[in-house]
């Protein structure tokens, strides 16, 4: 069992690295950066409704078959992800209003899709975990094989959310960190995972609906709108162009490797 658990805390520490592919954004000019941003906005919407609708709903449903649990939850919890992040970006903002009539107009505010989307990210990378942990409790290739999996997935994954945070209104060494502790809770399911795993699987259904109706939510309500405040049609067509690439990106990787 203690190999095991080495192989399972080995796998999502290896996928919570990934959270610093950012690191090679940071020698790009700002003025060139700020160009590549509108870019990277698209392109995460697109991995945000893929890794939803092709990944984590689907993989809620399975779950959900596999355990004699209806579809009806798995619906009802989609609908509850995208009310509570409504909800959390309505507090935020408010927050942040409140924070700056205090601080003056000066204070650089930091969106509320930011924090949006490191919570998302969290569950995310938590159920991942979890999924590690399975694998390498199953067996140990399937564990390897399911780890790689996770990390080609992450990859495109990874860098969107950090430019993503940039674009947000962080600075770029508070979005590695904070990325980096969104990535971290990839080991907390790994842990939690191996350690509960029998007694986590009704959970996991639940949470993989939640965490995909938070990613509609940032998507839809808040990326796709940033995206028409772009003018010009060639920047239109290149941000769709990027939306359709990041979509394609996550279901090949998701239909080549099972995500």
């Amino acid at each position: 069992m203690a190999y095991e658990f080495g192989l399972v805390l080995a796998g999502v520490l290896a996928v919570s690295l990934l959270s610093f592919v950012g690191v090679f954004t940071l020698g790009i000019r700002q003025s060139l950066l700020n160009n590549i941003l509108f870019g990277v906005v698209a392109f995460a919407a697109g991995t945000l409704i893929s890794a939803a609708f092709f990944d984590l709903i689907p993989e809620a449903l399975e779950a959900a078959g596999e355990a004699g649990v209806s579809d009806v939850p798995v619906t009802v919890f989609i609908i509850i992800g995208i009310l509570v992040f409504y909800s959390i970006e309505r507090f935020v903002s408010w927050h942040h209003h409140h924070h700056r009539e205090l601080k003056g107009e000066g204070h650089k505010e930091v969106h509320a899709f930011t924090y949006l989307s490191l919570i998302g990210d969290a569950v995310h990378n938590f159920l991942d975990g979890t999924i590690i942990a399975a694998s390498f409790l199953t067996n140990v290739p399937l564990g390897i094989a399911t780890t790689i999996a996770i990390a080609l997935h992450e990859i495109p994954q990874e860098i969107s959310d950090f430019g993503l945070l940039i674009y947000g209104g962080l600075t770029k060494g508070k979005a590695l960190l904070f990325n980096f502790v969104s990535a971290l809770f990839a080991v907390i399911g790994g842990i939690l995972g191996f350690v509960f795993l029998n007694q986590l699987g009704h959970l996991t259904i639940f949470l993989l609906a939640f965490a995909a109706g938070g990613f509609i939510y940032i998507a839809s309500a808040d990326l796709i709108p940033e995206l028409h405040k772009e003018a010009g049609v060639m920047r239109s067509i290149t941000q769709f162009i990027l939306m359709i690439a990041g979509i394609v990106l996550i279901y090949g990787i998701i239909s080549v490797f099972g995500g």
